[in-house]
């Protein structure tokens, strides 16, 4: 062992103590000198959303506190270059190794403030996100033991319901490091074994279906490693002849929750409150997304990255590539699933929907997958208005169908002319970069309003057409041992000031963070395919102009 040499170990997304490779290793040959470097413009397009950066400074917090507890000071530095910040590192220290983890395959120290993950406008609502969110490697501790000896045997029971503590919410843990797939694998595998030795049958399929989930999840990062593009282009090649419908007016409807589909929308709006919905809602919105307004795919995974505590660029890729049907084992392009079925098999008595669209809160269980079916007097006694106080359906389901099957023969067509015109044949997968125009995804940004005054509970809620007293609802996201808690704070909340009125045109929930980013960071854009049908002022502008949320008067993104 080095006893002289110091060991610089670079946390990046690994930002915790237990089960650390890298710093376990660095501790036995030595004095150890944790760093952590942020460098702003090497995330690109990719520099993430307001409520994940709010995580990864939550997270780089409680590490800051648990390596101290060590006697170790965790060296935060800002940079512009991480390779440039690593070398000034090892001459300022006189470091002889540096250790880190593999995420596939004089320096002046800040404090967490000065990284800028978090602006003062941003800090009133990312209070809202500590409610019902405890991030730091030992609250990812805590969260696995508590899943896995009260919720995994229910697993295969609850996993596809959408309302309530039906899965692990352990995706933010996995993605910042604060706890190891490796860890997660260990103690699922045991309680496996325990429940086959006593004859569970129950518990061992649970067993199963959540290992096969944290296995896609890792088949993400093979694919995404192997087929580097696949972050703006499908990896099979069909989908480079589809005829996308660039439509911002359908994209907004999508983003804000109003597009008719209570199930749709009810997903949506949650993203917007709290970052994050259940895996079967996001196949729902994306699946409509994709299939149903026939919007480039591109768009709403950059928008998922914007706006999920969980932003996960390489499990939203396989996500969006999956319900596009550009995997090999992925959904059918031609399959198109109603929003009302879906309703009625994940949500049946409406309680996620009642949840996050008050406008529906009194629609009778019968209905409230497809409000525009019920009776007048079933829609009067509900205080529904169709068309007022909640949209009518964006597009009727037997013209999405069309659409979709129109669509579909074009893509066919083109791809037949195009094999026709090889002579070697057609590649099912590679780099499709030679057939993508220059079209960029639209960018969302602010029109600028004077800020509003008004704070509430409701900050983070997107409003609807009616104000509502009920409480900000993080229920799902909380550990039992913060239920008693939550209410309290419930209780407290709902004292405050009511929400200040909204304009009818409400405020678009996609403010993209690249926009907000500082005139340094760069400002790299997606492509979307070639065969994407846009007007030409589309084409001449890429930014798109929003009211802002006059119910908190604060971008998020």
């Amino acid at each position: 062992m080095d006893t002289d040499g110091k060991t610089i170990v670079w946390f990046r997304r690994d930002l915790r103590i237990d089960d650390n490779p890298a710093l376990a290793a660095a501790a036995r040959d030595g004095s150890v000198l944790p760093v952590f470097i942020w460098c702003p413009q090497e995330e690109g397009q990719f520099y993430p959303g307001r409520v994940s950066r709010w995580w990864l400074k939550q997270s780089l917090i409680h590490l800051q506190q648990s390596l101290e507890s060590l006697g170790a000071k965790l060296i935060l530095i800002k940079a512009r270059s991480t390779l440039k910040a690593l070398l000034e590192c090892i001459s300022a220290v006189g470091a002889t190794k540096i250790a880190y983890n593999h995420l596939y395959g004089i320096v002046d120290n800040c404090s967490i403030d000065d990284l800028g993950l978090e602006n003062e406008m941003e800090k009133a609502s990312n209070a809202l996100l500590g409610r019902g969110w405890s991030p730091g490697w030992s609250n990812a501790d805590k969260a696995l033991s508590a899943f896995v000896e009260e919720n995994l045997i229910d697993y295969s029971k609850e996993r596809a319901t959408v309302a309530g503590n039906t899965t692990s919410l352990f995706s933010p843990y996995l993605h910042f490091g604060e706890m190891s797939v490796r860890r997660v694998f260990q103690c699922v595998r045991m309680k496996q074994l325990l429940w086959a030795k006593e004859g569970n049958c129950v518990g061992q399929e649970s067993v199963s279906l959540f290992l096969r989930a944290i296995g896609f999840r890792e088949y993400s990062r093979y694919i995404c490693f192997n087929y580097p593009f696949t972050h703006e282009r499908s990896l099979l090649s069909n989908l480079k002849y589809f005829p996308w419908k660039a439509d911002q007016a359908h994209f907004k409807a999508w983003r804000q929750g109003r597009t008719g589909y209570p199930l749709v929308d009810a997903g949506m709006r949650e993203l917007w409150a709290t970052g994050w919905m259940h895996n079967r809602i996001r196949v729902i919105v994306s699946g409509f997304f994709v299939k149903f307004l026939l919007l480039p795919w591109q768009w709403g995974m950059k928008y998922f990255w914007d706006t999920l505590l969980d932003s996960d660029l390489e499990t939203d890729i396989l996500g969006w590539q999956y319900i596009s049907g550009s995997l090999p084992d992925g959904h059918e392009l031609e399959r198109l699933d109603s929003p009302q079925v879906q309703g009625f098999k994940f949500d049946p008595e409406g309680e996620y929907v009642r949840q996050w669209l008050p406008e529906l809160a009194r629609m009778p269980s019968e209905w409230i997958h497809h409000p525009w079916d019920a009776p007048p007097s079933v829609l009067r006694s509900a205080g529904v208005e169709l068309g007022l106080n909640y949209p009518v359906p964006i597009v009727d389901i037997d013209l999405a169908r069309e659409r979709l099957t129109e669509a579909l023969l074009i893509m066919r067509e083109r791809e037949a002319v195009a094999r026709a015109e090889k002579s070697d044949g057609t590649d099912e997968v590679g780099d499709n970069s030679d057939c993508i125009d220059n079209l960029v995804i639209p960018k969302v940004v602010l029109k600028e309003k004077a800020p509003c005054s008004a704070a509430s509970s409701h900050d983070q809620q997107v409003p609807s057409m009616q104000n509502f007293k009920n409480g900000f609802s993080s229920r799902k996201r909380l550990l039992p041992l913060e239920e008693e808690q939550h209410q309290r704070n419930m209780q407290i909340s709902n004292s405050e000031g009511e929400t200040s009125k909204i304009d009818d045109d409400l405020c678009s929930t996609a403010v993209s963070s690249s926009a907000k980013k500082q005139a340094t960071c760069s400002m790299t854009s997606f492509s979307v395919p070639q065969s994407c049908s846009v007007s030409s002022d589309l084409k001449q502008q890429s930014h798109v102009e929003i009211d802002a949320e006059t119910s908190s008067g604060k971008q998020v993104g």
